[in-house]
């Protein structure tokens, strides 16, 4: 085999793995809005045990039905953004684009940010600490189960762009 030869089945071999390992994205196993509503459910059940109220008024939880009805927005938006970046929004498929527009001007990862704001506001509507207090942990799981995963991938196939826009974007807000 020639040289030229020998570098086209190199750039074949290199395109094949590239395709291979893009054919599953980021490689996230665990889908990351289950996280926080198993989280939830955890916590509507430990205030069946033991019941912690947040001795907040009545009228608080307009404020938390804002926030959630917010969370629901923001995730509506998100989704009608990667459309329309022609990139998907799921973290175990293959993504195409950088989404560094509207939201993800303020933060890289605003849908969690808008999923622990969920669990927030309806911790807040139900008067339920636990509920309220299940960010914490879906935060923390979902930086391992998804966003470790998500911007390895991200660094690795668009690079210095990614990189870049690490620089320039902080992670929650």
């Amino acid at each position: 085999m020639s040289n030229e030869e020998l570098s086209n089945a190199d750039d074949d071999e290199n395109k094949s793995n590239d395709e291979t390992t893009d054919k599953k994205g980021a490689g996230v196993k665990f889908p990351p809005p289950l996280i926080f509503v198993l989280l939830i459910i955890v916590g509507l059940a430990l205030d069946y045990i033991w019941p912690l109220g947040m001795s907040i008024p009545g009228s608080a939880g307009v404020f938390g039905i804002v926030l959630v009805l917010f969370a629901v927005a923001v995730a509506g938006l998100i989704n009608a953004t990667f459309k329309r970046a022609g990139t998907a929004i799921e973290p175990w498929k293959p993504t195409s684009n950088i989404v560094t527009t509207g939201f993800y001007a303020w933060s890289r990862n605003p849908i969690y940010t808008g999923f622990c704001v969920f669990n927030i506001g309806l911790g807040i509507s139900l008067n339920n600490l636990w509920v309220f207090l299940s960010f914490i942990p879906g935060a923390v799981l979902v930086y391992f189960i998804a966003i470790v995963r998500e911007e390895a991938y991200l660094e690795e196939k668009f690079g210095e762009e990614y990189l870049a826009y690490k620089r320039k974007v902080r992670r929650w807000i």
